[in-house]
């Protein structure tokens, strides 16, 4: 799989891309992520990327030419899956769409940043809006590298054990049940005793029953999904 990030702060995106599981999925080669500057593909000697909105109002809105460049060059080069750009009002991520777009071969992402961009962009060069929440950010990289890692952690070899993905919550609609480690009696604290059983059946129908529990407490909503 091929990620390409374009956004006017690529610093930002330099640290999630740089430890842990997408590192490692970097140097193993599952997956290339590129960061692109759009400020590389702005207007004349300054590289204007930004501009005020026609009919007035407060904040700069990011322009189409700069984007257009950028996304241009790069279908360029392959074909791409989806471009999506990360903003407030897209479709809120879930489960599902991170398991969907982790089957893509190649994925553009834009980050808006300002107010946005010119509605242009949004209307011939996207294929998909995602949010990842009903709040606001600074820009759209931290929402970019949010959705990086939902997905990469899916791909095939990422995580040392495959089947972990399949039991995280919100695969199936339902919440993680509890885990627990060593030690086993901690103070007064015990670990629910059928987790020792060594009985494999037992120990899954208990998860699955925790699970329902902990879902049917905590987000109802899912179980009428």
């Amino acid at each position: 799989m091929r990620i390409d990030i374009i956004t006017v702060l690529p610093e930002l995106l330099k640290s999630p891309f740089d430890a842990s599981i997408l590192k490692r999925a970097i140097d193993k080669n599952l997956v290339e992520v590129e960061i692109h500057n759009l400020r590389d593909y702005g207007i004349g000697n300054y590289k204007q990327v930004d501009d005020y909105q026609f009919g007035g109002g407060a904040g700069m809105v990011l322009m189409i030419e700069p984007i257009d460049k950028c996304i241009s060059e790069l279908k360029g080069q392959r074909n791409y899956d989806e471009v999506i750009y990360m903003t407030p009002d897209g479709e809120r991520l879930n489960q599902g769409m991170a398991n969907e777009l982790s089957l893509r071969q190649n994925i553009i992402m834009l980050c808006g940043h300002y107010k946005g961009v010119d509605q242009r962009v949004r209307d011939q060069l996207v294929t998909m809006e995602i949010s990842i929440g009903d709040y606001v950010l600074s820009g759209g990289e931290l929402a970019a590298a949010v959705l990086s890692d939902s997905i990469i952690r899916l791909l095939p070899g990422v995580l040392n054990d495959e089947t972990s993905a399949l039991t995280d919550t919100f695969q199936d609609n339902l919440l993680a049940p509890p885990v627990y480690t060593r030690p086993s009696r901690y103070k007064e604290w015990e670990v629910p005793p059928i987790l020792m059983s060594g009985n494999t059946p037992k120990i899954e129908e208990w998860r699955e029953e925790e699970a329902l529990k902990h879902t049917q407490k905590r987000r109802p909503d899912l179980l009428e999904d």
